[in-house]
């Protein structure tokens, strides 16, 4: 079986059981339109031995950096995690007690501009979720995530996870996630720092967003 027909194939078994209930007439704008339940036991959870253990093993195997620290160590290991940059630009919202001192903290009230924020060394954020069996966060872009060109412009990202937002697989992920979806917001999911190849397959880093990512767990 090809892949576009095992694929195909999934879908219309998660949607066979819909066909059988009644639409729910949905009106967006001057478009009527039908929404159908879809079922989504997809989204269950994996039990792992040591969860947050393979979490940061993944994450590492992107070649990128996981500091594990405590609730009252977070300042340090994000002072840590920047690596002595020092103009760094803070979404509107994230935990001023994760902010290290003796830095030239940019706001983005007004928003920065692309070029304003090509001069920013680095960017701190929260996460909404990461995954432990891909290595992965998620962001949702709410408060202390701030909007998707603080993470892809400046060169360093450095993100604080909690261990409380480490799931086990994508699907607990997309669980997590639904509220974020329903309403309309945008999804950053992050496995490293930016990376690619040539056609000569030669690694290129900090091709399509930072460089360098840093993840705080804190625990």
């Amino acid at each position: 079986m090809k892949a576009r027909e095992e694929i195909l194939g999934r879908v219309r078994s998660a949607l066979a059981d819909t066909r059988q209930s009644p639409p729910t007439a949905t009106t967006t704008g001057t478009t009527t339109g039908t929404e159908r339940a879809v079922r989504r036991d997809y989204a269950h959870t994996r039990d792992l031995p040591d969860r947050l253990g393979l979490f940061v093993e993944r994450v590492e195997d992107y070649r990128a950096t996981v500091i594990r620290t405590g609730p009252d160590g977070v300042a340090a290991a994000v002072a840590r995690g920047l690596g002595g940059a020092q103009t760094v630009v803070i979404p509107p919202g994230f935990n001023p007690d994760w902010v290290p001192g003796d830095l030239d903290l940019v706001q983005d009230e007004p928003a920065l501009s692309a070029a304003a924020l090509d001069e920013v060394d680095a960017v701190i954020t929260g996460a909404v979720v990461g995954i432990a069996i891909t290595g992965t966060i998620v962001l949702d872009h709410t408060a202390g995530q701030g909007r998707r060109a603080l993470t892809l412009v400046p060169d360093v990202h450095v993100c604080v996870v909690t261990a409380d937002q480490i799931v086990g697989d994508v699907p607990e992920a997309v669980g997590r996630l639904s509220s974020s979806v329903s309403d309309g917001r945008p999804l950053t999911w992050v496995s490293g720092g930016s990376a690619t190849s040539d056609i000569e397959l030669q690694r290129v880093e900090g091709v399509h967003g930072p460089r360098t990512l840093c993840v705080v767990l804190v625990e």
